[in-house]
């Protein structure tokens, strides 16, 4: 057991690099990880039983005790990331299954891989984990509405059944992992320390087929689909930071606000875009899977050497498991 916590400790401090090494390797011999595309849903659920089995009741105290910085952080992550998708798909000229990717990228909720980097860059990671949770629970009815909205001009939207994909893929598995943790408390109280292995190893095998299956899209385009993600994750990290500093919030709450706008769930990004729009629309979100697991460190290590003045709200704790 100690063993296979060691290495999940291993597999979620170097996500980033295991992700960037799965896509390589599926980039360059795509054949063996083509058949583990019809596993993308299954695997992402797996990651959602995980975030289930994690979730406490205290994660949830901030919202009825300080609600301002959640509403103000889940309705930044629903308004920023969604509508700069949008401006960077216009501008850009992307050809429409990668526009309608890189929306449904903007329109998914955070990642809670955005947790252990608020943690590290000393931001409030109580409003982090509140606002991942939150975001998650209103996604089956808002990510619908935002994809009808803003990308039905490049492909048809089903917001019906997009609402029922996100309710399998993510509402039913939260849900068993909360109730396999209130009957099974010591039982998952063991496993907690090899979830991250679990979670690393479901989304580098979904990014591993949909890079595979995408080989010779991303050899003659990856460069503008990169930059898109690039450009998308910036812009939502800078206006998540200004956003708190505009209504008021401070310097810990800022960098929470910040992270959980810019990062997201790509895995489900991954899942939705390969059910309802194609295996190409999938690019984005695997491409930002890579990236925002680089961006997220890079800012983290920026801000843990600046001071924090107002460190009141920073939990000392940091959060079980890393998944996306």
């Amino acid at each position: 057991m100690k063993l296979l916590e060691a290495i999940s400790t291993i597999a979620g401090k170097y996500f980033a690099v295991w992700v960037i090494l799965t896509s390589t390797i599926a980039f360059m011999v795509p054949g063996p990880f083509l058949g583990l595309g019809n596993y993308i849903t299954i695997l992402l659920g797996v990651v959602m039983f995980g975030m289930g089995l994690t979730l406490k009741a205290v994660d949830f105290k901030i919202i009825f005790t300080k609600p301002l910085p959640v509403i103000i952080g889940v309705c930044a992550q629903f308004v920023i990331m969604p509508f700069v998708a949008f401006a960077i798909a216009k501008l850009m000229n992307l050809p429409a299954e990668l526009a309608a990717g890189l929306v449904l990228l903007g329109s998914v909720p955070g990642g809670t891989s955005s947790n252990v980097m608020v943690y590290l860059a000393k931001g409030n990671v109580p409003l982090s984990i509140a606002m991942t949770s939150v975001s998650t629970l209103l996604a089956p009815i808002i990510t619908p509405l935002l994809l009808l909205l803003l990308a039905d001009q490049w492909m048809p939207v089903d917001a019906v059944a997009m609402f029922m994909s996100i309710v399998q893929v993510i509402i039913v598995p939260i849900i068993l992992g909360l109730v396999v943790k209130k009957f099974l408390p010591v039982a998952v109280k063991k496993s907690l320390a090899v979830l991250p292995l679990i979670s690393v190893a479901a989304i580098i095998t979904i990014v591993a087929a949909v890079v595979s299956g995408n080989a010779t899209t991303i050899a003659g385009s990856g460069l503008l689909i990169f930059t898109s993600v690039m450009l998308h994750n910036g812009f939502g990290l800078l206006l998540g930071y200004f956003t708190g500093k505009v209504l008021g919030q401070d310097e810990v709450n800022r960098r929470a606000i910040a992270i959980e706008v810019g990062m997201q769930n790509s895995g489900l990004g991954v899942a939705l875009a390969t059910a309802h729009f194609g295996p190409l629309a999938a690019l984005p979100s695997v491409l930002a899977a890579a990236w925002h697991n680089i961006s997220g460190p890079i800012l983290a290590t920026y801000w843990a050497k600046k001071p924090v003045i107002n460190r009141d709200e920073k939990t000392a704790v940091p959060p079980v498991g890393v998944k996306l």
